[in-house]
């Protein structure tokens, strides 16, 4: 009888530890971000919108690839062209794995930013990246989705007005998951790290 408790004992504690040790392994694969870590959120769920090059796009349509959003305008004299240059940044930090992730760009000035001023834009940082546009209607839709901000503050003229909107990027994983969102400002090596970090997770 003591024999048979012993037994149970034993198998009772190298299961304990079998356990610890799978929990264990299940806590080292979580990321850790130098960006805000909003995994599961129950927003920014997807991008309905028509690309430069006219194809409409999901986001599941990159899957494979870590997807950064970020909302802007052709016309922004500098929080815009910084990010995508950060971007860029961040797309050589990468090294082999460069090609792995996807720049999206979303304009919040339909007005005046057409398909070929768009592609022409992105023509300046990476060809590669895509920026996406829509009506007046889907991108107040999107915008409500992703809580972005942007009004349109007047110029001089009609044409010379300007956007505020908000800043910062949307990190997404290689299975179209919204993880992360990158501060303005936080410059590419933390962002260059939280892209590892999920390219890493992926395998």
């Amino acid at each position: 009888m003591q024999k048979r408790n012993a037994l149970k004992l034993i198998a009772a504690t190298a299961y304990s530890i079998s356990a610890a040790g799978v929990l264990a392994a299940c806590s080292e694969k979580k990321a850790e971000f130098r960006g805000v870590d909003i995994t599961g959120a129950d927003y920014a769920r997807d991008l309905p919108l028509t690309d430069h090059n006219g194809q409409p796009r999901h986001i599941k349509d990159f899957a494979g690839k870590v997807v950064v959003v970020f909302f802007g305008y052709t016309q922004c004299p500098d929080v815009c062209p910084t990010s995508l240059q950060e971007l860029v940044e961040v797309k050589k930090l990468l090294g082999q794995d460069g090609d792995r992730l996807q720049g999206i760009f979303v304009t919040v000035d339909p007005e005046r930013d057409t398909p070929e001023m768009l592609k022409a834009y992105m023509a300046n940082f990476d060809p590669t990246f895509l920026a996406l546009h829509g009506t007046p209607e889907q991108l107040a839709a999107v915008a409500k989705d992703f809580k972005i901000y942007y009004k349109k503050v007047d110029g001089k003229t009609p044409t010379s007005y300007t956007m505020d909107h908000s800043a910062g990027s949307y990190v997404y994983d290689t299975a179209g998951r919204l993880r992360v969102y990158n501060r303005y400002g936080s410059g590419a090596q933390a962002l260059a790290s939280d892209v590892k970090a999920l390219l890493a997770e992926a395998g």
